[in-house]
């Protein structure tokens, strides 16, 4: 049930959003400009090539067995917790707050490096127009435009991204739908889809990359307290999402692969990595069509940071509920019911680990993006990994639970999923960031060190201060 935040009770606005308001935060972290324009062209160059869309369906699928326990657990935790009010519940709070604090790791990366990677987008842009800026300066531009839209009511912020996204999905779906009118340089085809192309040398690093844009999936659940009908809203969403995602994504990149022909393919995306969609896009809709897309990639990368601000506004609201940390991020904007002082709280802390890379020096894109990238992959895969057994965990513990595909072997599937990817990301590091350093192949132990981090917390708690340890995890029944 949501929670009005009426009469100074302190909780997020209820019956703020609807399924569509769910749908396009997760949409708008997932950036499809970004994603399809910026992130599949590696995939294609140094991947399975051609078989990049049938990757998509892969994905799509695990998402979709993992959607299964976590949509059905939905209905059992309510509130912004999400991802931790699951493991919690599952797993018990030692567990929980180490999937909480993994959590946190993954997407204060996703922030800082798409921060970067807007402030250098952004030069370029505004360097063609005669104003000349280092990437630094125009990232905490924006940071503070995020914190603005934030603050406010939940609801504009979805309006915000639902607008951006409509336009990233229609230029898309145009240069789509051209290439498919034009009939491909070798003919349309569904190689894209057949087992032997999708299996081929390089699946593994073609999953780094799409795994990616499923980055932001809690959204459906972070927002549980502000929605409408939570315990529909969240399931349809959470399947709306996924799918979406899905089709858009294996659509777009079956497309390309018809422009430029399944045989050349993987050797034209090597050639030009930044000019990939662009070419295609100025050849058959001319170009107007490349400088929107421009313009779109900034709209999809300031949406995306705006969906990942409002996600870990959530995690901190929660943690301060909780007790689990500064009681000021608990509380919430008496007009607009948004948990402000967390917003401004973590919009800080990015201000200056922004200004730490500024500082040392580090390349926004080859350094501080490509190395944020694989953190947070990395992280949330291993959270992803921990809900799918908290799932099969607490329904195992309901009376009179019997083992079921929703509760047990859906969950299992997903958690041998997710173990996978994990593996294969780890095992495909050098490529996803342009590194071998010692740096990046700490990376998860990184991860895996938050976490157990965490669980020390929670272990000293439970001995330190008993009564808050009883009550984690069920602040928000």
């Amino acid at each position: 049930m949501a929670h009005q935040s009426q009469g100074g009770e302190n909780r997020l606005q209820g019956n703020s959003i609807g399924i569509a308001h769910i749908v396009f935060f997760v949409v708008a972290a997932a950036a499809p400009m970004t994603a399809v324009v910026g992130a599949t062209p590696p995939a294609f160059a140094f991947g399975n090539g051609a078989g990049v869309p049938g990757s998509f369906i892969l994905s799509g699928l695990l998402y979709l067995l993992f959607s299964v326990g976590f949509t059905a657990m939905s209905r059992h935790v309510k509130g912004a917790g999400a991802f931790y009010a699951y493991i919690s519940r599952g797993l018990g709070p030692i567990v929980g707050i180490g999937g909480a604090f993994m959590a946190l790791l993954a997407y204060f990366a996703v922030q800082i490096g798409i921060y970067a990677l807007f402030g250098v987008f952004m030069a370029g842009t505004m360097e063609g127009l005669g104003i000349a800026a280092p990437w630094w300066v125009w990232a905490p531009l924006a940071l503070i435009v995020v914190v603005l839209f934030g603050r406010r009511n939940i609801a504009i912020s979805g309006r915000i991204l639902g607008a951006c996204m409509l336009a990233e999905l229609a230029i898309l779906l145009v240069l789509d739908i051209a290439i498919v009118v034009h009939g491909g340089a070798e003919g349309l085809s569904f190689a894209g889809f057949e087992p032997a192309q999708v299996f081929a040398p390089g699946l593994g690093a073609t999953l780094v990359f799409v795994l990616g844009s499923y980055v932001g999936f809690e959204a459906t659940a972070i927002f549980g307290e502000e929605a409408r009908q939570p315990e529909r809203t969240i399931p349809r969403a959470t399947y709306v999402a996924v799918v979406l995602i899905t089709l858009f994504y294996a659509f777009s990149t079956w497309a390309i692969v018809q422009f430029y022909g399944p045989s050349t393919v993987q050797q034209t995306a090597a050639a030009s990595l930044d000019g990939f969609y662009f070419a295609a896009a100025e050849t058959l809709l001319g170009p107007w069509a490349v400088g929107l897309m421009n313009i779109l990639l900034l709209t999809s990368l300031f949406a995306c940071l705006l969906s990942f601000h409002n996600t870990l506004n959530r995690y901190f609201y929660t943690l301060g509920k909780e007790g689990l940390a500064w009681a000021a991020l608990g509380a919430v904007h008496l007009r607009h019911g948004s948990p402000h002082v967390a917003g401004v709280v973590q919009a800080v802390l990015v201000a200056l680990i922004l200004l730490g890379f500024a500082l040392s020096g580090a390349d926004a894109y080859t350094v501080v993006f490509s190395w944020m990238s694989a953190l947070t992959v990395l992280a949330i895969l291993a959270v992803q990994a921990l809900v799918s057994v908290a799932v099969i965990a607490f329904f195992r513990s309901a009376p009179g639970a019997r083992p079921s595909f929703t509760t047990t072997i859906a969950p299992a599937l997903a958690t041998i999923g997710l173990s996978g990817a994990f593996v294969l990301v780890c095992s495909n590091l050098p490529m996803l960031t342009g590194s071998d350093s010692r740096l990046v192949m700490a990376l998860p132990v990184l991860v895996i060190g938050i976490g157990l981090l965490g669980g020390a917390i929670a272990l000293w708690l439970r001995a330190a201060r008993p009564v808050l340890f009883a009550r984690l995890g069920r602040t928000f029944e």
